[in-house]
């Protein structure tokens, strides 16, 4: 058996390996988007409680391009039917995926749960890159999650450090994330990596579920044990569960 140490630096060798040698990175678009298709794929999705986990509430989608511009929002069910806060959430998690992913390495909001938390690694990036309120939450709620809603060509920023928030791999490389938010956060990842698999836009290259090596993705890794601030992640990339329920897509 390889000890921690060996197994440490070939994870590290294939992240070096990965960011010189991954693909180019795609120019940002947003026409390469839009609402009516990401209505449907998310349509197509949830909610499902017994595929999807959770407890099959209504949704929200947002996807930005690679400069964070959002290109697209979506939402499940009739207006009001969705938790009104999840709105930018899904913005922020889309944001945090695009900022933290690269051409040759994917990172899910799910993967940077263990690294924030008091001791992290990465302790703090939560608050490195605040949500512009002053675009968040200007005008009419009635256009929330159309065409026409008021993001929509905005630079919402954010971070979100839970599950949700997926990068966007096409055949050119990395062109922007989607971020999903409205039911718990185990719901909204598998809701997620679904609705990018709808959109074919899962061309993910390498991330931190399976080490960053051959076959590895971005997928969320239920290996958090402890809890109350007392927990640990055995990767270093872990999210914990969910209760009703916490699938893997």
């Amino acid at each position: 058996m390889k000890s921690t140490q060996t197994r440490f630096g070939l994870q590290v060798v294939w992240f070096l390996a990965i960011v010189l040698l991954g693909p180019t990175m795609a120019l940002a678009d947003c026409s390469v988007f839009s609402h009516v298709t990401l209505d449907l794929a998310l349509g197509s999705v949830a909610p499902d409680p017994a595929t999807n986990g959770g407890f099959g509430l209504n949704m929200w989608a947002t996807v930005v391009d690679r400069d964070g511009v959002v290109c697209a929002i979506a939402r499940t069910g009739n207006p009001g039917d969705q938790w009104p806060g999840s709105r930018v959430i899904s913005a922020q998690k889309a944001n945090t995926a695009n900022a933290f992913s690269l051409p040759g390495i994917a990172i899910s909001t799910a993967n940077l749960f263990s690294a924030v938390q008091p001791g992290g690694s990465l302790f703090g990036l939560q608050e490195s890159n605040p949500v512009d309120t002053s675009v968040a939450y200007v005008g009419s709620s009635a256009t929330w999650g159309t065409e026409n809603d008021d993001l929509v060509g905005e630079k919402i920023g954010g971070v979100n450090v839970f599950g949700g928030g997926l990068a966007l791999y096409d055949e050119s490389g990395l062109i922007g994330a989607i971020g999903v938010s409205g039911d718990t956060s185990c719901a909204d990842h598998v809701i997620a990596w679904r609705t990018r698999e709808a959109l074919g836009l899962d061309d993910v290259p390498a991330g931190p579920n399976g080490g960053f090596g051959p076959g590895s993705d971005d997928n969320i890794i239920y290996d958090v044990v402890g809890s109350n601030g007392n927990f640990r992640s055995m990767s270093g990339f872990g999210h914990p569960t969910c209760s009703p329920a916490s699938p893997v897509p």
